[in-house]
């Protein structure tokens, strides 16, 4: 008697999604004359199930991010271990806080590290980094540049709180002494303009994710930097280009481990 062996089961990839999901497919042999007699000892019905995690990439792989973290905000890797971004007010001027810290220790980092290349180097007589403060200048006195100094960022920085506050309200005309049209309040924390944005990488704000992404990355880092320059300072008593110079002429002996071990004997 003739039996027609009914074909291979097919296994058919599932896509990635971003929720589970349920494939039951359902899987037939094809069976010649002994239908009956097959059915008898194998089974209808071969149902496959496969379930899909969500794929998301977190600080730490395995750990289930805090649902108000949902990875719409740039550079959210669900990393709030003290939770203060459990209430939205407070979460969104925590973004504001990081992006502003994030800027200004940019800024920094190229600061110490261009001025102390030209101090080593013998270009420009500049003082050391953490020495610059008490530097004492011809055109002014101390305290008239700190007087100055408040003067400025405290407009700056209450523009800003400002347009937080309200958005749009800073870009209105009259409210910055007619550059308004220069800077174009794209939205908070993003002024744009010929004056901020001179490039103009990131015209269209809401599609501008990656460039926010890549500054925050860069933002974080420089704020490692610059934890990293404070303690180096400290210990040290150096500039960070004067740091690499000896780690290069001795890469074995000059480490972070000797120095430390030396700054604590």
């Amino acid at each position: 008697m003739a039996v027609a062996v009914g074909r291979g089961f097919l296994v058919q990839p599932c896509s990635y999604s971003s929720s589970p999901t349920f494939h039951n497919k359902i899987y037939k042999p094809s069976l010649g004359s002994a239908t009956t007699f097959w059915s008898t000892f194998a089974p209808q019905r071969y149902p496959q199930v496969a379930v899909q995690a969500q794929q998301r990439p977190t600080w730490l792989p395995g750990l289930d991010p805090p649902p108000y973290l949902d990875g719409t905000l740039a550079g959210d890797y669900g990393f709030d271990p003290l939770g203060l971004g459990e209430d939205p007010k407070s979460l969104k001027w925590y973004v504001q806080a990081e992006l502003v810290h994030a800027r200004f220790a940019m800024a920094g980092v190229a600061g110490i590290l261009f001025t102390d290349l030209l101090r080593v180097t013998g270009i420009s007589n500049l003082p050391v980094w953490y020495e610059a403060g008490a530097v004492k200048f011809e055109f002014a006195s101390t305290r008239t540049l700190i007087v100055v100094q408040f003067l400025l960022m405290g407009f700056a920085e209450t523009k800003r709180y400002m347009d937080f506050i309200n958005p749009g309200s800073q870009a209105k005309e009259g409210s910055f002494f007619g550059l308004e049209a220069a800077l174009e309040g794209l939205e908070p924390g993003y002024p744009g303009g010929p004056l901020l944005n001179p490039l103009g990488l990131a015209k269209d704000i809401k599609n501008a994710h990656e460039w926010k992404l890549k500054e925050i990355k860069n933002g974080r880092l420089a704020m490692i930097a610059m934890l990293g320059i404070f303690v180096q300072a400290y210990v040290t008593h150096a500039g960070p280009i004067d740091n690499l110079v000896e780690h290069l002429s001795n890469p074995w002996q000059k480490t972070i481990i000797q120095t430390l071990a030396n700054s604590t004997s």
